[in-house]
């Protein structure tokens, strides 16, 4: 695909829609995303999705360096659309993020295309459902996640390894660096690398965190 003809699809969605390069930066915006955002082509464009997105979801800031979805994106993975809450004109509001990966003539890397739609009423509502399941049937949290409706986290497209899935199964269970070291027959400092894999991954700071992303999106 040439750029031209990346363009002219971004362009001729009525949803908002923006391209990204490969190195996270906004090339095309359309007027729609124009009137979500409230940013012209001319303000958007050059600067990187996680300026303008700001974008968060229930355990907080999604978007930054070590963005889930770019990684899947470098990878030529195909990402499955999911919620996020992103900065609007209107304010803070959630939205489903749709992306396709596309190969642009003279790059190295894959573009990928956002089209982004206004979820915010449907996904607050949902919100509230679950805390009231909470709150009457006593389920924990992670349980009532499940019920009520499924994973749509960007984490779900965080490219672990076997190996790392193992260790965030173990994390999740309370087990220590040392626990989890003796019982897959390998060095405390292996152990360690594999959390540092797994933070990135996921784009969390802390182990809780990265448990946490891990439950919403599904993965253990």
């Amino acid at each position: 695909m040439q750029l031209r003809e990346l363009k002219d699809l971004v362009n001729s969605t009525a949803d908002a829609a923006f391209a990204v390069d490969g190195t996270g930066t906004i090339v095309v915006w359309n007027q729609a995303a124009g009137a979500l955002f409230g940013l012209s082509a001319k303000e958007a464009v050059g600067k990187s999705c996680a300026q303008v997105l700001q974008g968060t979801d229930e355990c907080g800031a999604v978007c930054s360096q070590n963005c889930t979805i770019q990684q899947a994106v470098q990878g030529h993975h195909q990402v499955s659309n999911f919620d996020l809450q992103v900065r609007t004109a209107r304010g803070r509001q959630w939205c489903n993020i749709s992306v396709l990966v596309a190969e642009v003539a003279h790059s190295t890397q894959p573009y990928s295309i956002h089209i982004v739609r206004l979820v915010d009423m449907s996904k607050r509502l949902e919100m509230v459902v679950r805390d009231f399941v909470v709150t009457e049937t006593q389920l924990p949290v992670e349980e009532a996640k499940m019920l009520i409706s499924a994973p749509r986290s960007p984490t779900r497209e965080a490219d672990l390894t076997n190996r790392e899935r193992e260790v965030l199964h173990l994390l999740a269970k309370g087990a220590t660096t040392r626990a989890i070291a003796e019982q897959l027959h390998i060095s405390r400092t292996t152990v360690n690398n594999h959390i540092q894999h797994i933070l990135r991954k996921l784009n969390a700071h802390s182990r809780l965190e990265a448990i946490r992303r891990a439950e919403l999106a599904g993965l253990i």
